[in-house]
């Protein structure tokens, strides 16, 4: 009876173990932009992996800001190289940095927009078509990636004077997708493959490269000693797998 009774909890030992290994977490933190091919890339790498990515999307900088006051993220990935640096200089250990990704600005209107494609820069002033009371939505340019961008952009082209009292200033750049997309404002500036994930809005044209600096998406892991399950998310990301979900999404 005894030796049945080890038998039973040496099994159930042994489930438990399993239970646990497979219960693996790691924590991945990406600008909001990312949200619909990080969730297909973290689809396919668990399909392969005995490991549950739980994923948190916002603004990079809010994301950075939370990293800095101590939220356990494992895996950072910023719209910019900005807030990349400045949590290394909050003394945020960020090791296996590189840069993952490129991205272009777009300028959008809702689906049914009677406004004309055009590339800005080439044409009539984004500010001339908008009525009065219209508003161009944006990531926050204060601290949104996308939102420093557009800005750099505006300023480029000679219109942020112009718009700058006349922005919709959203939290992030997929906020500011929602205004367009909900008609609530007229035109939009957010990333190319934002653009390219909502079926209610779409491109006007894409912003010249040479009117802002590259829109580069860094990565890293957090802390000087990265768990095994970061470590091999962080290596999948670069995987030729998930370039194909990424390049597939828009991004280059």
């Amino acid at each position: 009876m005894r030796r049945g009774l080890c038998r039973g909890a040496l099994a159930l030992l042994a489930c438990l173990s399993t239970v646990a290994a497979a219960e693996e977490r790691v924590e991945l933190f990406a600008a909001a932009s990312m949200t619909d091919a990080i969730d297909q890339v973290v689809t396919r790498f668990e399909a392969s992996h005995e490991v549950d990515v739980v994923t948190v999307y916002a603004a990079s900088s809010t994301l950075a800001r939370q990293i800095a006051h101590g939220a356990p993220a494992e895996v950072y990935i910023s719209a910019n190289f900005m807030w990349m640096d400045w949590l290394g200089e909050q003394d945020v250990s960020l090791t296996r940095r590189a840069d993952l990704l490129h991205n272009r600005l777009a300028l959008i209107a809702s689906q049914d927009s009677p406004l004309d494609d055009v590339a800005p820069g080439e044409s009539d002033s984004l500010a001339e078509r908008l009525a009065d009371g219209e508003r161009l939505a944006v990531g926050d340019p204060a601290h949104v990636p996308a939102g420093i961008y557009a800005r750099q952009a505006l300023e480029s082209l000679g219109e942020w004077q112009a718009l700058a009292p006349r922005l919709a200033r959203a939290d992030n750049v997929r906020a500011a997708l929602a205004l367009v997309a909900r008609g609530e404002t007229p035109l939009g500036v957010v990333y190319h493959t934002d653009a390219l994930a909502s079926d209610a809005v779409r491109t006007l044209g894409l912003f010249p490269e040479s009117s802002h600096p590259p829109i580069t998406y860094p990565i890293a892991t957090i802390g000087a000693d990265p768990s095994p399950a970061a470590l091999a998310l962080r290596r999948w990301l670069e995987s030729e797998e998930a370039r194909g979900i990424f390049k597939a999404q828009g991004f280059r």
